[in-house]
């Protein structure tokens, strides 16, 4: 049991294919209770050719919440771009239940996209917004067309401007290579932010978006390193003996929770505090301790153990050490992560098909599972709680997928080729970006 809760995570990078990792987000299952929505073509005003499709964009981005069925453009009876444009009683024929209408205008350093949502059965506007479009990143303001869009709808934040790290494998002329990438959530605008030889594993973000954390084997033994988004220049900050691994910022940001195993072959969980570079011991047994996972207040940590005989997920108070179990359905439950609320844990529930992720509720502790796949693994929430990212195999190799905390929305971010894994979400960007 031992080798198997560390094992598994290795295996997730083999076998290893070619890998040009553009991901293609195909829709696999839908929510029959999506709402009805229309994105009208935005109008141009300026020279040549738009920066963007913003229609298209922001119709794709409603689509992957599950919560949105946006209308074909084929099927609308005409094309408003203002409000005095708009014959309500069209829209009403076709079923639709909210409109965006807008246009790209010039402005003085560039573009900007203006448009207003309405409400169709009411014909009143309920936001109007004007959003720059960044020259080096035009689709951003598509994005935030969108994350405008659904939070007036729904009430929570859109994530469509947030990004994912995930780790893809390659081999090169017989050897393994490994990159640490960074996409848009719609899969665009992807980079490279460490390129090795070695393994890499265990991204996580900070939750001000602007530094990541990861395990790398460059040095062929486990390293905990932070890295700057920004300037690039990035800091070993753990390389002792024995395991280094899974590192997850505090809420705050000011310390890591991490796995050590400072007594030969036994890890535990510690947190280090990234100002002084206090190293505080979290927990103290005989037993496998890893996968930590930050509860919302900062004071209490998720984490896999196989105290009990098998692995399950238990909870400890940082600052008393006080420990309780917290599943006991089935005799396999690992990887937690907990949603922004602090509600629900994500995790990895094996059954007699396969590993799946699943949810469990924190207060009833009843647990719900989302997905079907033989090998899902390394679940992790949307910031605002709508979605499960995770990785899984398709036809041989691993791809990221989504799924929605409900389980009625399922959708698969598969690269066109190779291997990807290990996805986690950021946060959201700051309010008004």
């Amino acid at each position: 049991m031992k080798h198997r809760l560390f094992a598994l995570g290795m295996l997730l990078f083999l076998p290893l294919n070619a890998v040009r990792a553009t991901l293609e987000i195909e829709i696999t299952q839908s929510a029959n209770i999506a709402r009805p929505i229309a994105i009208v073509p935005f109008a141009f005003e300026g020279q040549g050719k738009p920066p963007l499709d913003v229609a298209q964009i922001v119709s794709a981005d409603l689509a992957r919440s599950g919560k949105f069925k946006p209308l074909a453009s084929a099927d609308m009876l005409e094309t408003p771009h203002s409000a005095a444009e708009i014959d309500f009683k069209n829209w009403r024929v076709l079923g639709v239940e909210h409109i965006v209408v807008g246009k790209i205008v010039s402005i003085p350093d560039g573009y900007a996209v203006q448009f207003q949502l309405f409400d169709v059965y009411r014909g009143a506007q309920l936001a109007g917004f004007s959003v720059p479009i960044p020259a080096n990143d035009p689709r951003r303001a598509a994005h935030r067309v969108s994350d405008l869009v659904y939070e007036k709808i729904t009430g929570e934040p859109g994530a469509f401007s947030t990004r994912v790290l995930f780790v893809s494998g390659q081999r090169q002329q017989g050897a393994a290579q490994y990159a640490l990438m960074v996409a848009d959530a719609d899969g665009y605008n992807q980079q490279a932010l460490l390129k090795s030889a070695a393994p890499i594993m265990s991204p996580a973000w900070s939750p001000d978006g602007k530094r990541i954390a990861y395990v790398s084997f460059e040095n062929k033994h486990a390293a905990i390193y932070l890295q700057d988004l920004v300037s690039g220049k990035r800091e070993r900050i753990s390389a002792r003996a024995g395991i280094n691994g899974a590192p997850v910022f505090s809420p705050d940001g000011s310390r890591l929770a991490l796995v050590l195993s400072t007594e030969p072959g036994n890890p535990d969980i510690y947190a280090l505090d990234l100002s002084s570079r206090k190293l505080t011991r979290v927990t103290d047994s005989p037993a496998i301790d890893t996968e930590p996972a930050w509860l919302p207040d900062g004071k209490r940590l998720a984490f896999t153990s196989d105290r009990g005989g098998g692995p399950q997920i238990y909870q400890v108070e940082l600052e008393s050490g006080a420990t309780r179990r917290l599943t006991f359905e089935g005799s396999y439950n690992t990887r937690p992560r907990v949603s922004p609320d602090g509600k629900q844990l994500a995790l990895v529930h094996r059954d007699r098909t396969g590993f799946h992720i699943a949810v469990m509720d924190l207060r009833s502790g009843v647990l719900r599972v989302l997905t079907d796949g033989a090998l899902d693994e390394s679940p992790d929430f949307a910031p605002n709680g709508s979605m499960i990212i995770y990785a899984t195999e398709y036809r041989g190799r691993g791809v990221l997928a989504a799924v929605s905390t409900d389980g009625r929305t399922k959708q698969r971010l598969a690269a066109t080729e190779g291997d990807v894994r290990e996805p986690v979400w950021s946060p959201l960007p700051p309010s008004g970006r």
